[in-house]
């Protein structure tokens, strides 16, 4: 990613404080490895607590049962239509992004004022969009599926879902987020260069302060 996907300070083990790791302006959740259900729950419940969250890879995501088998329910889904007229839902959605936020609106009483409000301050991405790219990716370790599927469970991967559903973009999705590593990791090795460079002019300017100078900004944590 533009960053490594880190998770916060506070995510240890499934004791976690929802709220502290929540505390940014504006959380940026790569959801590559995450339960679908676990970490709709978990955004909901932030999302009406008035932060706002991004997810972005939600391609993705993985969901607990087989492929077959996740394709006859949402086959089940399918089918449900307004008798008078179709065109007036309920709405089925391919795309990985439109599924995970009908999940999360589930989750929310999104026909208030309260609801509204908090599906506003929601973002969901399929790949991750160049305005995102190299911002720092979080996760949340409760939603993970090492921490909530055992290793023998099947599982399927939502893109895949999607694509045996009709959505057509799997391919583009891959080639650009290809490229959008590609760019990243070249980046990185410019990064890399200036904060080498800079290590070395701050070691050199360390050597010409005298001892004194030294212990002072040493304990300032200027050096």
């Amino acid at each position: 990613f533009g960053s490594s996907a880190q998770p916060w300070s506070q995510c240890v083990g499934h004791n976690l404080n929802l709220a502290a790791m929540f505390s940014e302006n504006r959380v940026i959740v790569d959801c590559k490895g995450h339960m679908l259900g676990r970490l709709a729950s978990c955004v909901a419940k932030e999302l009406l607590n008035g932060q706002k969250v991004v997810l972005v890879r939600c391609e993705k995501l993985n969901q607990s049962g087989s492929l077959y088998r996740n394709f006859l329910k949402w086959g089940e889904f399918r089918r449900k239509a307004t008798n008078v007229k179709h065109a007036h839902g309920p709405f089925h959605h391919r795309a990985p992004s439109k599924i995970m936020q009908r999940a999360i609106r589930g989750m929310i009483p999104h026909k208030t004022f309260k609801g509204r409000c908090a599906l506003d301050r929601l973002e969901c991405f399929d790949g991750v969009p160049p305005k995102y790219a190299r911002r720092k990716l979080k996760i949340v370790p409760r939603a993970q599926k090492i921490n909530c599927l055992k290793p023998h469970r099947p599982y399927c991967t939502l893109g895949d879902l999607s694509t045996k559903a009709g959505w057509k973009y799997k391919d583009l999705i891959e080639r650009l987020e290809a490229k959008r590593m590609a760019g990243n990791a070249k980046y990185y090795e410019i990064k890399k260069g200036y904060v080498a460079a800079w290590q070395d002019k701050k070691a050199a300017a360390a050597k010409k302060l005298t001892k004194d100078q030294q212990e002072i900004l040493t304990a300032a944590g200027v050096i």
